[in-house]
């Protein structure tokens, strides 16, 4: 199925999932490596920014992630920023439940993401902003087959330092090949 892997299902978010995105949001943790304010917010502009940024925008598709078979939500992955003339999106992944850090569920999201991205929407290029300090995210992203377009250069304050963001890219025809060597 389009939207399944081995282990995770990805579904659309729907107001009903705005309490449990809210607790993502404000767990200053999980925002760490994806969020450049590191803000707590309250429910009311959580509630603000699903309704209109997430869910109320034709530029956005959002989707939850749950493991497969008891169907708990463990975070959210979404094409943002989508230009659908030029054929580009901007695409955001974060694993909000931690103990499921580091076990591969990012992976088969962004790959499930990934392939309806440039399988079904006919997307040319798939792009993210990662921190320089995301080794993690890094080498997933290379893995998948993103390449590094450029940096921003101590544009991100953190823990009492400066780091770059930098910015990565995937062209559909390099995600065609990437799928055609794993057969």
């Amino acid at each position: 199925m389009l939207f399944e892997s081995s282990r995770v299902r990805l579904r659309k978010m729907t107001k009903e999932d705005t309490e449990q995105y809210h607790q993502w949001r404000n767990d200053v943790e999980v925002m760490h490596s994806t969020n450049p304010s590191l803000d707590v917010y309250p429910i009311d502009e959580t509630k603000e920014f699903v309704d209109h940024v997430i869910l109320g925008s034709h530029t956005a598709k959002s989707y939850i992630i749950l493991t497969k078979g008891n169907e708990i939500p463990i975070g959210i992955v979404s094409l943002i920023n989508i230009d659908y003339k030029n054929r580009n999106a901007e695409c955001i992944i974060d694993i909000g439940e931690k103990k499921y850090w580091g076990k591969g569920f990012g992976s088969e999201s962004l790959g499930l993401l990934l392939h309806y991205a440039f399988y079904e929407m006919n997307l040319h290029r798939v792009y993210l902003k990662v921190f320089s300090f995301n080794d993690r995210a890094i080498h997933l992203y290379n893995k998948i087959g993103f390449q590094q377009e450029g940096n921003s250069r101590q544009s991100l304050f953190r823990d009492g330092e400066w780091h770059d963001i930098i910015h990565m890219g995937i062209l559909q025809n390099e995600y065609f090949k990437k799928q055609v060597k794993k057969i």
